[in-house]
């Protein structure tokens, strides 16, 4: 009987130590499992924090100029520049705006609510005008139209006069014209997308209360579509403000263009960065405006969505002069242009299609390249952080984060290599402290400058695509793989990455082509001699050298095709996905 009861009570002993063997690991497996997540945590939240403060940092340097202006340099800016260039850009945007709303609402509402011959072209082919940057269709429209152009010439060859009568191209309504050409996609694409899913109802409603279809489309279709349309028209004024290339073709002064003379006409970095704090603070507001105007919109449907049996078929006259506006309208702002880029590409590819060129396009290349992916795998990483943190710091690090893209090429390339130069003076200061060797420059007027100016600049069109395809990740498949004991970037490397694919080559596509044509920032931050295709065409077209800049831009054009054919596809393949099941035939 002792015998069983020590056997028990040794059992018991033995059972005991045994659990508190296991809790002890059990303990320590816990403590080392949490202490690794918040490891991967605090790393992951430290390089969002470090990417915020990257983007942010070049803002404040240009903010700092403003608090703490240079008198004598202010008071000279004030006396010499200011005046002009607020009278200037206001008309520029004021026209330019005027421009795109006739322009995209018009073409708007005749391809998504009316039926004529040729309506399902116009679709896209409306579209193709944003492959061309407004620099290209400029120096084109000027080379085209300007008094010793071959239009001009032949007007006065054949007709014996001087063609007094004609436009002059340079002037205030011809780069006004040229732009709405070139912005007016902007509007079109938004202003669409709010017709189609109107639907029908609300046009009838209002005709059966007395009002024709003209009223009708002011009264009621109109301002439906209004938060739209006014987003499209932010985003068509931010271009306007950020343009650098078209305004210096044109000789036309605004702000951009101004800082860029006071750095490099002036050789004053604090003029230019005064003058980019004014036109910061444009910007910021009307960020904050498309901001409330995206909160605005809000999708209510109203009867069915337009289809081809709820359209309004334009008859007689009407059918064929909403055709031929439209015709007109792609013959101008796309077709014309590529011919005349196209001939004058024949012209000048024996003289300029040479190893020089082949440089220009290597490093165009090898820019676009390295831009896209590092753009891509931050995006990618900042869209994971946000799936996995959705958190209040986490919302507002990625909203700094993605500021880089709102702000003009001109204005961050001067809060760059301002914070650049500061940089390159603090390291150069260390290492001559310790080491006592001399050094010059570190940072400043090298590849890692541009391409960091290139990643403020573009990060919020990798992010936004990645992060539009990781919403199609459900928190299923999440759950699915943590059972798995797949945590981490393991998840993201195993799982998220081959289901974004799709997502991750479009945003490296947007960027790659971003990059191709960005003119300031590489013309402002580059190294010596590392000229691209966007830098060889202002420095051709400043020289009037229109035949020479047309083969680089043919280059460009042909890339900047490349999204708008990935965008038709989508939408093809949502509107197939959407289409409504045919009717049964009747026997």
């Amino acid at each position: 009987m002792l015998t069983r009861q020590m056997m028990a009570f040794a059992t018991l002993e033995f059972m005991n130590i045994s659990v508190c063997v296991l809790n002890e690991r059990y303990q320590s497996s816990l403590g080392s499992t949490l202490l690794k997540k918040a490891r991967a945590i605090i790393s992951i939240r430290f390089v969002a924090v470090i990417s915020a403060l990257f983007v942010i940092t070049p803002i404040l340097v240009i903010f700092s100029f403003l608090l703490q202006p240079e008198s004598e340099i202010w008071q000279h800016i004030v006396d010499t520049l200011l005046v002009d260039l607020l009278k200037n850009t206001l008309v520029l945007c004021i026209g330019v705006l005027a421009g795109t709303f006739i322009l995209g609402v018009g073409a708007a509402w005749l391809t998504a609510v009316c039926d004529f011959p040729g309506r399902r072209f116009f679709n896209w082919a409306l579209m193709l005008p944003l492959a061309i940057p407004t620099y290209v269709l400029a120096f084109v429209f000027i080379g085209l139209l300007d008094f010793s152009s071959p239009v001009q010439t032949l007007l006065r060859t054949q007709f014996a006069s001087s063609a007094e009568w004609f436009p002059d191209i340079r002037s205030t309504a011809g780069i006004i014209f040229v732009m709405s050409l070139a912005l007016y996609p902007y509007v079109y694409l938004l202003a669409r997308n709010a017709f189609q899913t109107q639907g029908k109802r609300a046009l009838e409603v209002s005709q059966a209360l007395g009002q024709n279809r003209t009223k009708s489309f002011f009264k009621v279709a109109l301002p439906m579509a209004r938060p739209w349309i006014a987003s499209g028209l932010m985003l068509v004024l931010m271009e306007t403000l950020a343009d650098f290339g078209a305004v210096s073709i044109f000789n036309y002064d605004t702000f951009t263009t101004g800082i860029y003379k006071a750095w490099f006409g002036f050789f004053s970095l604090s003029a230019a960065a005064q003058l980019s704090s004014v036109l910061l603070i444009f910007v910021i507001l009307l960020v904050i405006v498309e901001q409330q105007m995206r909160a605005k919109m809000q999708f209510h449907q109203v009867g069915k969505l337009s289809t081809e049996d709820s359209r309004i078929r334009l008859t007689g006259w009407k059918k064929w002069a909403a055709c031929g506006a439209l015709s007109f309208t792609v013959l101008i702002a796309f077709l014309i242009p590529c011919i005349q880029l196209l001939v004058w590409s024949v012209k000048a590819a024996w003289v300029e299609l040479d190893s020089h060129y082949i440089g220009l396009l290597i490093r165009s290349l090898f820019f676009s390249l390295m831009a896209a992916a590092i753009i891509t795998c931050l995006g990618l990483l900042m869209a994971y952080i946000q799936r996995q943190y959705p958190d209040l710091v986490t919302k507002w690090t990625i909203r700094l984060s993605s500021m880089g893209y709102a702000l003009p090429g001109t204005v961050l390339a001067v809060g760059i290599v301002i914070m650049v130069n500061f940089t390159d003076k603090q390291i150069i200061w260390i290492i001559n402290t310790l080491t006592g060797i001399q050094l010059k420059s570190i940072l400043n007027g090298t590849i890692i400058t541009v391409l960091f100016a290139y990643t403020v600049r573009f990060l919020t069109a990798g992010f936004n695509s990645i992060n539009s395809s990781m919403h199609r990740v459900t928190r299923s498949i999440d759950e699915a793989s943590t059972l798995l004991g797949i945590t981490g970037v393991k998840l993201l490397r195993r799982i998220h990455i081959p289901i974004l694919k799709n997502g991750l080559y479009a945003a490296a596509m947007l960027i790659f082509v971003d990059v191709m044509k960005e003119m300031p920032i590489t013309l402002m931050t580059r190294p010596f001699g590392w000229d691209t295709l966007a830098v060889k065409i202002f420095e051709l077209t400043s020289e009037g050298e229109w035949q020479r800049a047309a083969l680089p831009s043919v280059t460009l054009v042909i890339a900047g095709l490349i999204p708008l054919i990935l965008l038709n596809r989508k939408s093809e393949q949502s509107n197939s996905i959407h289409k409504p099941p045919a009717k049964p035939l009747r026997i």
